[in-house]
């Protein structure tokens, strides 16, 4: 099952690249801010919330409405970085979207999206993206060659680089990479469920080299605090943000988790 959803997850952003989808015309600048001193010194929960439309797990999470209303009141919450989905198909994102956001706020912005080609790393620069994503097990599972080519030219176009895992394997591959950043999903590709425990069982053990961020399924200020014991420095949450009436009263609850 895994690999059927990581199958069509790949074939999407191939449909979405032959759509032209990342041919995108503009050279906007990234964020000064670095996300990782933020994490460093921030004394509250640092927040990576998602301007998130719609999801495989979920369906449609929120009507379609602007994304910068969404991303001021994100940031007025306290979140200080945000993810913008750039994935048409299943997401409901689009780099245009992206690009909306990157002329409205001056956070560091994790371009979010499936990337299995260079073309889409190259819509990354151009769009004013600090971080892209990086999917571990497309490179364990044969969907893609060569992770550390991928991840440097990432690095040569100016962009750090998120990279996301769900298992121990997975994790201990990770840090023989130069990604700036893990990312530990606590949803498995297998089923679509969550366990936050994931991170927990993942980072067992880790004497910490580099700084962990623990994704979805975080809710309530008590997940951040239970993360936060199990070793994650920062969390980037999505799905429960989108869906609250309140959003930025929503950040700022999860923000003061500590």
């Amino acid at each position: 099952m895994a690999e059927n959803i990581l199958r069509k997850l790949v074939n999407n952003s191939q449909a979405a690249i032959d759509d032209g989808t990342y041919d995108v015309q503009c050279d906007l600048q990234k964020s000064n801010k670095d996300f990782i001193q933020i994490i460093r010194t921030n004394a509250h929960a640092t927040l990576l919330t998602e301007v998130k439309f719609s999801s495989p797990s979920l369906g449609k999470i929120r009507t379609l409405t602007d994304p910068v209303s969404i991303a001021s009141q994100m940031i007025a919450g306290g979140a200080r970085a945000l993810s913008v989905l750039t994935q048409p198909h299943l997401f409901n994102g689009s780099p245009e979207y992206f690009m909306k956001v990157r002329q409205a706020v001056d956070v560091p912005l994790l371009m979010k999206d499936i990337m299995i080609d260079k073309i889409q790393i190259d819509a990354a620069k151009k769009i004013g993206a600090d971080y892209m994503l990086v999917i571990q097990s497309l490179f364990d599972q044969g969907f893609l060659k060569d992770i550390d080519e991928f991840i440097g030219y990432g690095h040569k176009q100016g962009l750090e680089i998120l990279l996301e895992v769900h298992t121990k394997q997975e994790f201990e591959n990770a840090l023989k990479t130069e990604a700036d950043l893990i990312g530990i999903n606590n949803r498995n590709l297998d089923t679509l469920e969550i366990d936050l425990k994931t991170t927990e069982k993942v980072l067992e053990g880790y004497e910490k080299t580099r700084p962990i961020l623990s994704e979805s399924g975080i809710e309530t200020p008590e997940d951040i605090q239970y993360l936060r014991k199990c070793g994650a420095d920062a969390f980037l949450i999505g799905s429960s943000i989108m869906k609250s009436d309140n959003i930025e009263e929503q950040v700022r609850n999860l923000v003061n988790a500590y």
